[in-house]
């Protein structure tokens, strides 16, 4: 009788290119936040409107995923990622009145709608953090970008791909609704400073937990590679 064989244990990933990732980090930096914030910046400043400088800060990682591709001869969904959030923010600076409150519950609208994009790819063939893994934990060589797809064979790995983007799902959700209903408890004076602190608060947090969950699901990995390689009588491979 034949039985459900495992995936084959993956090799070690690939040394790290360090020119190529310090590249890779510079170019998606730039052009994905640095860039636009400053065009935002200067073409407010200047008297465009929100939705005309949103419009147009958007340029940016278009021309980030055209440098990715003609580079890699691939498309950077973390650009797209990028792109498809500024294009929700447009959208969302047209909705309602342009008061300094209603502004406030667009911002809050913004990433509520981040989070339940991340819900939404839960029922994607693979969901969002697995693309945000993969952009900042490999150096984006073609070596290390195969063996970061190569595992989603795993079952615990997609398993932590989904819980991971769960929880950044139902945080940002959280954080948006935390957000708007202090908008109409405090002043419009208290959540100008109310409100970044709940953004880059949620953020930090996620980033921490997402750290210690990775970590900690590696160290689990190995264990159980040792565990199946001292019964198999041969080497462990993580």
């Amino acid at each position: 009788m034949s039985s459900q064989q495992e995936p084959a244990a993956q090799s070690g990933p690939p040394a790290r290119s360090g020119a190529a990732a310090a590249i890779g980090w510079i170019l998606t930096i730039g052009f994905n936040v640095v860039a636009p914030i400053l065009t935002y910046n200067v073409l407010t400043d200047r008297g465009w409107s929100e939705f005309a400088a949103l419009l147009v800060s958007g340029v940016w990682p278009v021309v980030d995923s055209a440098v990715h591709l003609a580079w890699r001869r691939k498309i950077d969904e973390f650009a797209v990622v990028t792109l498809v959030f500024l294009v929700i923010t447009a959208l969302v600076t047209l909705i309602g009145t342009h008061s300094a409150r209603a502004l406030l519950v667009k911002d809050s609208g913004v990433t509520g709608l981040f989070g339940a994009l991340c819900i939404a790819t839960l029922f994607a063939p693979r969901p969002l953090m697995f693309y945000f893994g993969r952009k900042f934990g490999t150096d984006g060589t073609k070596e290390g970008v195969a063996y970061f797809n190569g595992l989603w064979q795993y079952p615990d790995f997609r398993k932590a791909m989904r819980r991971m983007t769960t929880v950044w799902g139902v945080a940002y959700l959280v954080e948006a609704s935390l957000r708007v209903a202090l908008v109409f408890v405090l002043s419009v004076d208290t959540m100008v400073w109310v409100s970044p602190v709940l953004i880059y608060g949620f953020l930090v947090s996620l980033i921490f937990w997402t750290v210690r969950f990775s970590q900690r699901t590696a160290a689990e990995g190995e264990a159980r590679a040792a565990a199946l390689a001292a019964r198999a009588g041969g080497p462990a491979t993580a």
